[in-house]
């Protein structure tokens, strides 16, 4: 059993079953056995990303929440425990949402399942 923090692509690309996902991430979301969470930065940087048209998903953030649900996957609120990490950082690039879910993974001892080159970069444990 692991405890596991999806990174937001990482989670539209399992909704929306894209190949891009990768077969390691597909099995670990798809395991009951594992703790599998997306952080609410995640669902509030899908609903900003959509609503600006970064991002071109056939559904609202609503509907995204609803995903996670179906599946069985947290959604895990942001902590004040997590922003002194976060303060602690070494800025290796500036996307706040990455930040956040570096710090949740640190804090919660998480593994994130993700493909972002930015945050592999970070001394967190991840998976793709």
């Amino acid at each position: 059993m692991g405890n596991y923090l999806l990174d937001t692509h990482t989670a539209i690309w399992f909704f929306n079953s894209e190949r891009a996902l990768s077969q390691t991430a597909r099995q670990i979301i798809l395991d009951p056995s594992n703790r599998r969470c997306i952080s609410i930065a995640s669902v509030f940087e899908f609903a900003i990303k959509t609503h600006i048209g970064k991002m071109k998903i056939p559904c609202d953030s609503a509907t995204f929440v609803r995903l996670a649900q179906d599946n069985d996957i947290s959604i895990i609120p942001i902590e004040p425990r997590y922003l002194t990490v976060l303060e602690e950082l070494p800025l290796i690039h500036r996307d706040p949402f990455d930040h956040i879910l570096i710090a949740t993974a640190i804090v919660e001892k998480m593994t994130i399942i993700t493909a972002d080159e930015d945050i592999v970069r970070y001394d967190v444990p991840h998976v793709w």
